[in-house]
Order: C-alpha cells, then sequence, then structure tokens
C-alpha cells in the first residue's frame, strides 16, 4: 500500500508556491481565458511534484482506509504542509451525455448566459485534480488537525472545432477543513473521524454567467471491512438578492452520501445528493464511479451521473452522462 504523500523541501516549496501564485494573479487580470491556461500549468506542476515524490513513498498499511487519507493514527502522520490527495484525479476524454446545455439559464429562466443557442458537441473532456495539506497539527490534546484543500473540475469542448475547442466550464474549490479522530463503534460500523469546514465553489465567471455559493460542510466518515462511508451534510450560507444560483439547494441538496467499495485494485463509489430537508423529491444526483489498475498507478476510470448540477454551470440542468477515461487517485 501506498502513503500518498509528496515530500517537499520548505526553500523549494515556499518558491515554487509564491512564484506561480504571481504568475496566476497576472494571468487572472487579463482575461478568463488565461486564467484556464494558469489552471493548465498548475496540474502539471501539482502532478509533476507528486509524481517526482512516489520513488520516494513509503510502504503502510491500510492505505484504502480513512486513518491513512487523513492521518487519524500517530503512526501515519507526516508533518504540515505536505501534498496528499483529497477528492478524485482523473481524466475522462470521452463524456457523453444526453442533453448538453445548450441554453444556460439560472433557475428562474430569466437570464440567459447566451442570447444565442450554444452548439455543443454531446461529447466532450471532462477533468479533475485535487489535493490537500496540514497546516495545523494537534489542536486538542495532540488530536484534531486543520487541513487547506482545492479541487478544480473542468469540460473541455476538446472536439468541438465550429466553437474553437473551448473550455465550457471550469469550477474552482478551496476549503479549509477541521478533522478530529475518533475510534468507536456505532450500530456495528466503527466512527473513524468527523469534520468540519468552509467551502467556497465558484466557476469565476462575471454575470450572467457567475456561479457560486458557500457552504459550512460537515462530514462523518464511517468504516466496515471493505466498505466506507462518508456522511457530508451542508448549510449554504444565504446570499439575498444578489444570489448567483436561486433554488440551488432545493436542486442540488442539503447533503450527500459517498458509498465506497474496494477489493484488490478495484475501487467502486456512489455519490447521492438530496435536498434531504428543503425538497427530498425534487432534485438531486447520483453519480457512480469504478477504476481498476491497469499499469502502475494508472487506473482505467468509468463515471456515470444522473440528475441536476454535474457542473455549477449546469446546476439547474437535468442530464446523463458517461465518462471514460483514467484516473490517479479515487476517494480512498
Amino acid at each position: 500500500m501506498i502513503r500518498e504523500t509528496c515530500d517537499i523541501t520548505a526553500m523549494s516549496r515556499s518558491i515554487a508556491l509564491f512564484g506561480f501564485a504571481d504568475m496566476l494573479k497576472s494571468f487572472c487580470a487579463k482575461s478568463r481565458v488565461n486564467v484556464l491556461r494558469a489552471s493548465v500549468l498548475f496540474v502539471a506542476f501539482v502532478l509533476c511534484t507528486c509524481v517526482g515524490a512516489q520513488k520516494r513513498n513509503e510502504i503502510v498499511k491500510d492505505s484504502h482506509s480513512l486513518s491513512a487519507r487523513w492521518e487519524l493514527a500517530d503512526s501515519l502522520r507526516n508533518g504540515n504542509f505536505l501534498l496528499s490527495s483529497y477528492k478524485p484525479v482523473f481524466v475522462l476524454p470521452f463524456t457523453w451525455s444526453s442533453s448538453p446545455n445548450q441554453e444556460p439559464y439560472r433557475s428562474d429562466r430569466s437570464l440567459p448566459t447566451s442570447p444565442d443557442t450554444l452548439p455543443l458537441n454531446a461529447v466532450e473532456c471532462k477533468f479533475q485534480f485535487s489535493f490537500k495539506t496540514k497546516v495545523v497539527s494537534g489542536l486538542f490534546k495532540n488530536k484534531g488537525d486543520i487541513w487547506v484543500a482545492y479541487t478544480q473540475s473542468s469540460r473541455w469542448q476538446v472536439y468541438n472545432k465550429d466553437l474553437s475547442r473551448p473550455f465550457r466550464e471550469t469550477d474552482f474549490e478551496p476549503e479549509v477543513i477541521l478533522v478530529v479522530p475518533m475510534n468507536f463503534r456505532f450500530l456495528g460500523v466503527r466512527v473513524r473521524m468527523l469534520s468540519a469546514g468552509l467551502d467556497h465553489q465558484s466557476n469565476g465567471g462575471a454575470a450572467p454567467s457567475s456561479r457560486s455559493w458557500n457552504r459550512i460542510i460537515g462530514q462523518v466518515g464511517l468504516e466496515r471491512g471493505r466498505f466506507t462511508v462518508l456522511l457530508r451534510p451542508w448549510w449554504r450560507f444565504p446570499e439575498g438578492k444578489n444570489d448567483d444560483n436561486p433554488g440551488i439547494t432545493g436542486l442540488l441538496g442539503n447533503g450527500e452520501m459517498i458509498f465506497i467499495y474496494h477489493h484488490k485494485s478495484h475501487v467502486i463509489s456512489a455519490q447521492v445528493r438530496s435536498a434531504f430537508v428543503d425538497a427530498p423529491f425534487k432534485g438531486g444526483s447520483l453519480q457512480g464511479d469504478w477504476s481498476f489498475t491497469i499499469s502502475g498507478h494508472l487506473k482505467a476510470h468509468l463515471q456515470v451521473f444522473h440528475g441536476y448540477g454535474e457542473n455549477l454551470l449546469d446546476y439547474d440542468h437535468k442530464q446523463t452522462t458517461i465518462g471514460l477515461g483514467v484516473s490517479l487517485l479515487d476517494w480512498l
């Protein structure tokens, strides 16, 4: 089993991160196109850093566990400011949609992002990278850590020559998370962790295509044998009259449940979102993922989605998507 951390010296980490931050700020000041270019450079930076460090990774026990992923045991602690995996990292070059959102409106149907119907292809490329780093250790009698995480997910109309192969949507999601280890049994399952965090998710667009929301997200991590369950309720900060996403809670839900099963090199997960409190039968979504090793750390990846909110721009658009590609990391 592999401990998924990237060992970086303090000096090189500071130079690389601060240097890249200046470059990203300069790009953002010019245009959103340059933001996407900066994002590609950032992907290359993170992946090259992690791949270079894989040669120095150590063997640990139960790497498909919450304990290994969140360093819940003293023997698994790796110190602060080391990059490690968070959400799945994948590239799905062939992602088909049953209903491409050619008229992206807000949920009140009053403000289209474009006056014309967009000639989108039904097949596009979807990719996501995600990482986290621990910034504070041992808050409560050597228990409890603070993590900073970042996830970026893009939809690229790479096969759409008529539209000059644009990035249709990119969602940015920084988080700050407090994680407290647990270890007790409840109704036959082991409770391994509790967490609470601040989450901002945005597509970085200007009105009327702007999409964003801010949440407090809780999490309970449960394990039993090869099964792991993550219960993730959230509360959205109200935005009043200037809401970019009216009705988003009713469509994307008040929370999600993630079920993960692993056996040898196979990892199968199901992600269920629903407005359990506000409108349990109105919106929601279901996503299933299956990955298995094909060579080294490279995995084949199949993803199926149905419902609302496949991305922020489509939060009020219902569709079914099927994606096929490769992945480097899963939920566990």
